[in-house]
């Protein structure tokens, strides 16, 4: 089946998290992905590796150099997380390789972008989204802001907007027939992410202090509540007809809790009113009506409910049997085909196939895993009897 990426080459220099993430993308719509790993890195942690190959270098040596050097020619697309310099140093900086292959995308996914007195400074997504001004905003009243696990700079303002740059990149190629260089910081991702919430500061909306306001946890109509079982409904009925179906499940009447009332006193009163009835019985009560009323679900079971069971919004993962998000969004001649289906390469399981393919012969191959500069995994042979 055609896919939307299909027959573009990506080189993908190994590391966690926004890199992979960017990766996985591009191979859920259709392109091939050679993931480059360190010999002897810890490949297992990435667990975003599903159907891509793995081709195991040394980068130390100059032949290990040549190969990547070699791959570029030949590939559309490089993904390289590393701080600025590290590729520079190494020969393989965009000057380099865009002179080989004037066609290439070189996307460089950094914390704080390729310049700037924080470029080569150590950092992780709590850090670029500090930086970003988003973190600031995020939190309870009264209480430290609060980061989001890692999912707005890394994922969010790193992966997805890389991916996002690349593909505008593969776009603008098919009328300039040249390649550029993505300069992809989190920061700036996340900020950029953001732009609403930068822009809507003068709303009615905001205006106080964090966790004070309509979105962040400040009203009563805008929040999570507990249940009998130890579970979580959340709510969220902006508009006055939505919360009036509100307060008609809860057993209320209109005129017994205002929606821009006493805002403290009517969380503590749907607070107690939550907690009489379990999470099921929530369901049965508001899955019938507009009142944007909804379950809080476990990872376990996200994928079950009947909502995404219907759109297949998830699918079975070839490594565990664990229930993964399916690729997003779904394109109807050109959908993505989810990687997950197919297991991670293990380090090093591509390398013989991909140096062949790059005109390697058994002897050089052979010379090249002699020196380190190449690792070819090979499956353990059971012990003869």
């Amino acid at each position: 089946r055609s896919m939307a990426l299909r027959g573009i080459k990506v080189i993908e220099f190994g590391g966690l998290a926004p890199g992979p993430f960017c990766g996985m993308v591009l191979a859920d719509f259709g392109a091939s992905v050679i993931r480059i790993d360190k010999i002897g890195s810890e490949t297992e942690r990435d667990c975003l590796g599903n159907g891509k190959m793995s081709l195991a270098l040394n980068l130390k040596t100059t032949e290990g150099i040549n190969i990547v050097k070699k791959l570029c020619k030949k590939s559309d697309v490089l993904i390289e997380p590393f701080r600025t310099g590290v590729m520079e140093g190494l020969g393989l900086g965009p000057n380099d390789l865009l002179k080989e292959n004037p066609q290439l995308i070189y996307a460089r996914l950094t914390g704080y972008g390729t310049n700037g007195i924080y470029s080569k400074r150590a950092g992780h997504d709590i850090n670029y989204l500090s930086v970003s001004g988003l973190l600031s905003l995020l939190g309870r009243a009264n209480e430290k802001p609060i980061a989001p696990v890692n999912l707005i700079a890394d994922f969010g303002g790193g992966g997805l907007s890389c991916a996002f740059g690349i593909v505008l990149a593969l776009l603008e190629r098919t009328s300039s027939n040249l390649g550029q260089v993505v300069d992809c910081s989190m920061v700036e991702g996340a900020a950029y992410l953001g732009s609403w919430l930068y822009r809507s500061q003068h709303l009615p909306l905001w205006g106080e202090a964090r966790g004070k306001n309509m979105l962040d946890t400040g009203t009563h109509f805008y929040d999570t509540y507990e249940t009998k079982d130890g579970k979580f409904m959340a709510i969220g009925p902006l508009e006055p007809h939505f919360y009036q179906k509100l307060l008609k499940g809860l057993g209320l009447k209109e005129d017994e809790v205002f929606q821009f009332g006493d805002y403290d006193e009517s969380k503590k009163l749907f607070t107690k009113l939550f907690l009489e009835k379990t999470q099921e019985e929530w369901c049965k009560i508001f899955d019938g009506c507009d009142a944007c009323v909804t379950p809080v679900l476990s990872l376990d079971e996200a994928p079950l409910h009947p909502q995404n069971v219907e759109r297949n919004a998830f699918v079975v993962s070839h490594d565990n049997g664990q229930l993964v998000p399916s690729p997003a969004p779904k394109l109807s001649r050109t959908p993505g085909d989810s990687q997950a289906i197919r297991p991670p390469p293990k380090r090093g399981q591509h390398t013989l196939n991909i140096l062949q393919e790059l005109g390697y012969t058994a002897n050089e191959i052979s010379r090249l895993e002699n020196v380190n500069a190449v690792e070819v995994y090979r499956e353990l042979q059971p012990a003869k009897l």
